[in-house]
């Protein structure tokens, strides 16, 4: 009999974990595309942590389901259930299996960070990751963030790759502002408000913030970098995806912080190229700031809130302006 039922459990748990590991391979699609290196390694995590989820909610909901439907007590049967106490046998196995899971979740995801070369310490987070191969660029277009799971290569394949030339990576400085980005390429003294990056190289950033606390996160990218004041954050990752994406404010820095966005253009060498022999060229204009505009319309409407706010810094002067913001 308790060979049968031995028997029973493990089919069931085998069946679990086959359905359990096809919805974690259904996440990859629950996520805008991998549009850097990095977020190839954080989707595998991601994947696995979901894999792991699926596993604990369709067992214990299973169980639970199972109890309730074929468990029940007899018609007008009001006594007590057994009482057991003290079995070390059960108490070993529910304190032992959480904690090898725990482990487990922990190790595999120090290694995925490990491989992303994450360096401390905090008040200057150092992100370095292996120079990746430019995705193919034929199909890929101009997408925008959407559920699509298109990658140039895989993690084993990043692990191979030797760490970019520092010469060859491209620098950009990252000024966030209340309610606005700048982005500054000192090699050709180009400003702009819009982020143009090279497909395939990889790219540091000096983030650097004039007010408040800002997160500098692009949800195709997978990662994200608070920008502190009075700290210079380096910042550094491969963009690999040709395509426009979204840069976003995460943390809440203030009335306007929803309209401190900006376009991530990740373009091929040539294109990129073009674009700062072409921005070069221009001579500085006002940058097109949302947030300015909207504090602006308020204030000729005359429209009240009833509690004090913040103006929104002054348009910056840029090479190029980005209509969208």
């Amino acid at each position: 009999m308790r060979i049968r039922i031995a028997l029973i459990i493990g089919v069931v748990a085998i069946a679990l974990a086959y359905v359990s590991y096809w919805i974690g391979q259904q996440a990859y699609g629950w996520l805008p595309p991998q549009a850097s290196a990095e977020s190839i390694l954080i989707d595998d995590l991601f994947s696995f942590m979901v894999t792991i989820a699926a596993f604990i909610v369709l067992g214990v909901t299973g169980t639970l389901t199972y109890s309730a439907l074929f468990q029940q007590a007899d018609k007008y049967d009001f006594s007590d259930g057994p009482a057991i106490e003290g079995n070390i046998t059960l108490e070993i196995v529910w304190t032992a299996i959480p904690f090898a899971l725990v482990i487990w979740i922990a190790t595999y995801s120090y290694q995925i960070y490990d491989q992303m070369q994450i360096l401390g310490p905090m008040d200057h987070v150092h992100i370095g990751m292996a120079k990746a191969k430019a995705a193919p660029m034929g199909s890929m277009g101009s997408s925008r963030e959407s559920g699509m799971n298109d990658s140039s290569m895989n993690a084993s394949e990043m692990n191979d790759l030797g760490m970019a030339d520092d010469e060859a990576m491209e620098r950009i400085n990252v000024i966030a502002r209340q309610w606005a980005w700048d982005f500054q390429y000192p090699d050709r003294r180009v400003t702009s408000n819009e982020l143009h990056l090279e497909a395939g190289k990889r790219v540091q950033f000096a983030l650097v913030s004039e007010d408040v606390i800002h997160g500098f996160y692009i949800p195709a990218f997978r990662l994200k970098q608070d920008v502190i004041p009075n700290h210079d954050i380096t910042f550094e990752l491969t963009p690999i995806r040709e395509g426009r994406y979204r840069l976003r404010d995460s943390e809440y820095s203030g009335t306007y912080f929803a309209a401190m966005q900006a376009d991530v253009v990740v373009e091929s060498p040539e294109e990129h190229e073009q674009w700062l022999t072409d921005a070069t060229s221009q001579t500085p204009t006002v940058a097109y700031n949302p947030a300015y505009e909207e504090y602006k319309n308020a204030t000729k409407i005359g429209s009240k809130s009833g509690w004090a706010s913040v103006i929104p810094a002054s348009p910056s002067m840029v090479n190029f302006s980005s209509s969208g913001g």
